[in-house]
């Protein structure tokens, strides 16, 4: 620093010797664009990190008319901007892809060089769950299903006013808090016996099946009219023990009518296919087996106030997201890109009118040519000259017809006179005679005949025989 100027100098540009500092040039730095940094970046990106699951909840799902589907995969602490183009798009049919769904995707990262942005090319998408376990719940659905121990006709009827219910869970889960609460509050007089078992990890399958076989004996301490089975919410992995075949078997076996409870109202498990019913939550099953007809009202409206409660809380959430986002850089920033796409799209439709237009002037010249070319060659002219020779063709056919056929009748009136004349029936009736041999052989003559022939005299009226003597 020099004293009273207050100016300073980098130490690191001077170096010292005997004759006192001396300033060496320092490189020029290194300046690259903007594009060839986004591209590095890029590079690094796929390079590194590579093709890989992510997990998370969907949001802002966009499907444009290409078929490209964008989103944005998020979780409590960050978000990531995903697409999924046309060609990998079809494997969500039959998915519930939409905002608010957990879901895995498999891809790689990458970075959208115009807007430099990273994101994730989606290649593959699946439910949180699914995969090995997802299968070998499939699997032992439908070997259960075939067995029949799905079938309606086997499910028997609640207990329309029960005084005992046997409850299967553990004693210290929300879920019994849950179900104790709504039960006690509909109806102080029910008798709940709580039989606890371990709801989740190993073995804890054996338990339940074993809670539900004792609950259901007959010999059991104070009989129960119904068994609730239940726990709370979870993942696919949580909610496992309920999945398993020793828990649908003894449920399918127990001679007390059992009701399913487990999870919320979008789990769904083997239990509660093979229960006698399911109950959406812990809740829903002390709603169920304490109603009667004085409070079937009450029900009803507890009911749409569940309805409409998620509903109001949701829509106020995606609310309060829509209006974060609106406010963000994030947001504000593509408004421009957004402008320059829709004056190109302008550009782009222009071009596409004027070419529609001369492409339709074109095919109506051609049109107009080929109209003329066909009324040149028109058949109608011929067609009505041919008729008219066919009509002449016709009128002389008939005449010749009615001449021949007036000629051949003439030739046959003049054969049947010809005949009338020459048949010897004719002569008979005029009182000629006609003799015959004893053959039939008309006699012409006198010579041909000899002393004893026999002969037939044959008259109009009848016959004669004579001897030649």
């Amino acid at each position: 620093m020099r004293g009273g100027t207050g100016h300073c100098e980098d130490m690191s540009q001077l170096s010292f010797d005997l004759q006192g500092p001396v300033t060496k040039k320092i490189p020029e730095p290194e300046v690259i664009t903007v594009a060839v940094l986004t591209r590095r970046i890029r590079t690094l990106l796929e390079t590194d990190v590579g093709e890989l699951w992510v997990e998370g909840e969907v949001s802002n799902m966009r499907r444009q008319s290409s078929g490209h589907v964008y989103f944005t995969l998020k979780d409590a602490a960050a978000q990531l901007t995903c697409v999924l183009f046309a060609g990998q798009a079809a494997q969500l049919r039959g998915m519930n892809f939409a905002d608010g769904v957990q879901v895995q995707v498999f891809g790689s990262i990458s970075v959208y060089e115009p807007r430099g942005q990273y994101q994730m090319i989606v290649r593959k998408v699946r439910e949180r769950g699914a995969g090995a376990l997802q299968a070998k719940f499939e699997e032992l659905k439908n070997r259960l299903a075939a067995e029949g121990l799905f079938d309606s006709a086997r499910k028997r009827p609640l207990p329309k006013f029960p005084q005992r219910i046997g409850v299967v869970t553990s004693p210290t889960g929300a879920a019994i808090r849950d179900f104790l609460d709504v039960l006690h509050r509909r109806h102080r007089g029910i008798e709940v016996v709580i039989h606890p078992v371990r709801v989740q990890g190993r073995g804890a399958a054996d338990e339940i099946a074993r809670a539900v076989e004792e609950l259901g004996r007959a010999d059991f301490a104070g009989a129960v009219d119904v068994i609730v089975v239940t726990r709370g919410g979870g993942s696919l992995e949580d909610l496992w023990e309920f999945n398993e075949e020793v828990v649908a078997r003894a449920i399918a076996a127990s001679p007390v009518p059992v009701v399913s409870a487990v999870g919320h109202e979008v789990d769904f498990t083997i239990a509660d296919f093979v229960a006698d019913l399911r109950a959406a939550t812990p809740s829903a099953a002390a709603e169920l087996l304490s109603a009667d007809r004085e409070e079937l009202m009450e029900r009803i409206e507890a009911l749409r106030a569940r309805l409409v409660r998620p509903i109001a809380t949701r829509l106020a959430t995606l609310r309060d997201g829509i209006e974060a986002l609106r406010r963000t850089a994030l947001f504000l920033e593509p408004q421009r890109a957004l402008r320059e796409r829709q004056q190109t799209l302008d550009r782009c439709q222009e071009d596409l009118s004027h070419g529609i237009e001369s492409a339709l002037a074109t095919r109506r010249r051609h049109l107009d040519r080929a109209r003329s070319v066909l009324a040149a060659r028109s058949p109608e002219r011929p067609l009505t000259e041919a008729l008219g020779q066919l009509d002449l063709l016709v009128a002389r056919l008939s005449n010749a017809c009615q001449k021949s056929t007036s000629d051949l009748r003439a030739r046959l009136d003049r054969a049947n006179a010809v005949l009338a004349s020459l048949n010897p029936n004719a002569a008979l009736s005029r009182g000629y005679t006609v003799t015959l041999d004893k053959s039939g052989k008309a006699i012409r003559k006198a010579s041909e005949l000899t002393r004893g022939d026999v002969l037939v005299t044959k008259f109009r009226d009848g016959t004669a025989r004579s001897v030649v003597t």
